[in-house]
This record gives structure tokens, C-alpha cells and sequence, in this order.
């Protein structure tokens, strides 16, 4: 399925973006995370069909930080992807942000909004050990930086020190 994105602005496409993308996955009932293409902060196209890519028995899962401002959690899912953007109004200003936006099917917010809400599944992770009520409160605490949040999803589904080891190793 193709997503279809806002235009970026001309000078910020070919900017490498501070943040990563990393994608962890459970297999046999182990946790191993690997990089995934920088493109992945820009592309959502790029990151969802890198993560299909990785084909496994379990759990795929693909995180990115992106400009260290919001994250994404992506998971392939038959038929799709289950997406949440921990900032929707980062759409505004980042095209992989407006690229969720588009694929969930809801608006861009007002030039104004200021405010910060997650859009998309709070269940993403239910099945990994991260309840929906426990993802929102995560997403919502302001004083996280985003790889703050993600470190803790990590923790909470148990792969935490894979993700440390490829963004750390990065």
C-alpha cells in the first residue's frame, strides 16, 4: 500500500536527521535489535518495507526517534502495519510524521496546534508486555525525551539492552 506524504521542504529531505531506527525482534522467545536504514526518519514507505523485509516466526517491531522530538512505533501486521506517532502534530513539520497521519487516515493538525497527543494504536505493544493505558501515560510524560520513551518501552517488553547496544553502537 502506498502511502502518500506532504511535500517536504527542499532543504531538510537529504538532511540526515539526529534520532535512529532500529527495528527489535523476537524470536524464539529472544529479543535482538538491528539498525534500520537512516531513510526510515524521512520515509515511512522506506521503514515499513524494510521491516516486512526481516520476515520472522515472531515479533517485529520498528522504532524510530526521529530529530529527537517524537517517535513512531511501527509493527507489520497481516494485511497492514499498526502504526502510533507519539506526536501528531509533529506532522506539521516532518514528512515520516504526516506519512502516519495519511496511512491512519487522519487530518494534518491546524498550523497553530501546539498541543501534544499520540495518534494511532496505544496497543501496539498490548501483546508484548505494554498495556494501551500504559503506552498513553508513557507517551504523555513531557519531561521524556523521546529516546527516553523509547528506552523505557523496551524495559517494559524486555529489550531494552539489545536497543541500548544498537543505538549506543551507532
Amino acid at each position: 500500500m502506498a502511502v502518500q506524504s506532504v511535500q517536504a521542504r527542499d532543504d531538510t529531505r537529504d538532511q540526515a536527521l539526529p534520532g535512529y531506527a532500529v527495528a527489535a525482534i523476537r524470536e524464539e522467545g529472544r529479543w535482538r535489535c538491528i539498525s534500520l536504514d537512516v531513510a526510515a526518519l524521512h520515509d515511512l514507505d522506506a521503514a515499513i518495507t524494510e521491516l516486512r523485509a526481516l520476515r520472522s516466526t515472531g515479533a517485529v517491531v520498528g522504532l524510530l526517534d526521529v530529530d529527537d522530538e517524537f517517535f513512531v512505533l511501527l509493527r507489520p501486521v497481516p494485511g497492514g502495519v499498526s502504526l502510533l506517532v507519539s506526536d501528531a502534530v509533529a506532522a506539521l513539520d516532518y514528512d515520516v510524521a504526516a506519512d502516519v497521519l495519511d496511512l491512519l487516515r487522519v487530518e494534518l493538525p491546524s498550523d497553530g496546534e501546539d498541543a501534544l497527543w499520540p495518534e494511532g494504536d496505544l496497543a501496539i505493544l498490548a501483546d508484548l508486555g505494554l498495556p494501551a493505558e500504559e503506552l498513553e501515560v508513557l507517551v504523555n510524560e513531557l519531561e521524556l525525551y523521546p529516546d527516553e520513551q523509547l528506552a523505557a518501552i523496551g524495559r517494559r517488553c524486555g529489550f531494552a539492552d539489545a536497543l541500548a547496544a544498537v543505538v549506543d553502537a551507532r
